[in-house]
């Protein structure tokens, strides 16, 4: 019974009762440990292929995630290449199927695609700029062509004669859409079950009750078998969403393009330019860029002063400054500076008060892709463009959770103190994570889970020299940002003293202000560190 676990042969076979199309049952691959099943169940009989052989094709969005979830599944599977279409299958028997988990074996297949597998465009009738008006798109309908028509036979091969499909696709409305993209490409030649007479008896929505779909945010091994554990079915709903929104964006895209291409083309006969593109999201941002240009551009500098008091204070110079704050009248200032040198006794200061105050530093809230993207470019240096490439290399690497969320609270199932001990090693940090697991984390900052992703976490430990250049950067960021996240907030000792110049009088008020930490927490440390990050 290979539900138990353990590795041996097997692999691409199909026993009696069914017609699979696919010729590989002599093929013997590697068996997964055994990943337990869960209940309940709702939407397939736990009866199902009892007593039989099945399989099971899984469909990662990127072909690395479907590396990291047959490594995940099964650490001994091996790939296969696909008819040389750059789509690497992992084959491997085992672990049992957690919505069939009365059947005698599980033959899993782990391939995926490369993003969306279709695209929306016009039919051929609406192509022609001449005989088609720009308004009557907006009427026109549209239709999906195959981005790469290999993906889409590459995912009919494999899908041929299966008796489950599972989509791994990454948590959000894109990846929601390509699920049904992927659906519409295969869910037909599923077998049609035990008894059911072969491959797609019974039409392709007869088996939407053996199709599922895996919910993840990170893909190290154990979020990979959690998500295996717990599978969910995908939701129409937000890939309904998608086709709309793209449905809007190639009709409002194309239906400006090809107008302002033609009203500039006429108004202006030298233009340089055969296409204006439109873009519904790309050209009102230029507008903002190009508004924001226009205001530096012609902004007229004012030139302003300001009067600098400096303390001589244990072989130390300190700038107080003026209460008054910047004057754009020049022989006012002149004039005081004339004032406190023809002073009788010279220039004198005098202490009016010091007041130190504790001042609290609050953790920061959990990390979501704006922080990250702001806190990339404030402290690193990193646009948003790289900052997201970056972000998304750790996560296909395993090391970060998934970039893309809006969540700025860890929901209640994230098990902080287990994400703390992959970092309680690291000689950077490791000292105060394992302080703080002894004295237990505080509990997060107040946020908004969004439920989409939970907030951007590292998920495994990287050795001061395991990842280098913008990599090591930004991962070191994200994780000073979790565990600070998860800190007590810091204590500073704030100090105001209070000058007076008295020949000056109600003008020759100054101030120095500092603050110097007095309860040392991880919190004070990442704020100190931003700047020395972005140093590195």
């Amino acid at each position: 019974d290979d539900r138990s676990g353990g590795c041996g042969g097997g692999g691409g076979g199909r026993d009696k009762g069914k017609k699979t199309g696919d010729g590989e049952g002599s093929k013997s691959a590697p068996l997964a440990p055994s990943v337990p099943p869960s209940q309940p169940q709702t939407t397939n009989s736990l009866s199902y292929g009892a007593g039989e052989r099945i399989t099971v094709l899984h469909v990662a969005e990127k072909p690395s995630i479907g590396q990291a979830i047959a490594r995940g599944l099964c650490p001994s599977s091996d790939a296969r290449s696909a008819g040389g279409r750059g789509l690497p299958v992992y084959e491997f028997t085992g672990p049992s199927f957690p919505k069939a988990p009365k059947a005698s074996s599980c033959n899993h297949r782990v391939t995926s695609v490369a993003g969306h597998v279709f695209s929306v465009d016009f039919p051929q009738q609406y192509q022609s700029w001449d005989s088609v008006d720009p308004a009557e798109l907006f009427r026109a309908p549209v239709q999906k062509k195959p981005c790469k028509g290999s993906v889409v036979k590459h995912l009919q091969d494999e899908a041929r004669g299966v008796d489950f499909i599972v989509l791994w696709m990454d948590c959000d409305r894109e990846g929601e859409n390509i699920n049904f993209e992927v659906l519409d490409c295969c869910m037909h030649l599923m077998t049609s079950g035990y008894g059911g007479g072969g491959v797609g008896g019974g039409g392709g929505s007869a088996h939407y009750d053996r199709v599922y779909r895996a919910h993840f945010s990170a893909i190290n091994p154990s979020d990979i078998q959690k998500a295996y554990r717990a599978l969910g079915k995908p939701d129409r709903c937000q890939s309904l969403s998608v086709d709309a929104r793209q449905e809007l964006d190639l009709k409002v895209g194309v239906a400006f393009s090809r107008f302002q291409t033609r009203y500039f083309q006429g108004r202006y006969g030298d233009l340089d330019s055969a296409v204006l593109s439109y873009g519904p999201c790309q050209t009102p941002t230029l507008g903002f860029c190009v508004q924001r240009h226009l205001e530096i551009e012609t902004f007229k500098p004012e030139p302003y002063w300001v009067l600098d008091l400096g303390v001589l204070q244990r072989g130390k110079m300190c700038r107080a400054l003026w209460d008054k704050g910047r004057s754009f009248n020049q022989n006012r200032v002149l004039g005081l500076v004339k004032t406190c040198r023809d002073a009788p006794g010279g220039c004198r200061a005098e202490v009016t008060s010091v007041v130190t105050k504790d001042k609290k530093q609050g953790r920061p809230t959990p990390m979501n892709t704006v922080a990250l993207l702001k806190a990339c470019s404030k402290a690193l240096g990193i646009g948003p463009h790289a900052a997201m490439q970056t972000a998304e290399r750790l996560y296909l690497s395993g090391y970060l959770s998934y970039p893309r969320t809006e969540s700025t609270a860890y929901p209640k199932s994230f098990d902080v103190a287990e994400a703390l001990r992959e970092q309680s090693g690291d000689g950077r940090w490791g000292g105060y994570v394992r302080d703080l697991l002894g004295g237990g984390p505080n509990k997060p900052k107040g946020g908004i889970d969004m439920g989409d992703h939970p907030p951007i976490t590292p998920c495994r430990s990287a050795g001061p020299h395991e990842l280098t250049g913008d990599m090591a950067r930004v991962y070191d960021l994200v994780t000073r940002h979790f565990i600070a996240s998860v800190s007590h907030d810091a204590v500073w000792q704030s100090t105001r003293v209070s000058l007076e110049i008295e020949a000056l009088g109600d003008q020759g008020h100054f101030t120095i202000s500092g603050k110097k930490v007095r309860v040392v927490t991880v919190v004070a440390h990442y704020l100190s560190c931003l700047s020395i990050i972005s140093s590195r």
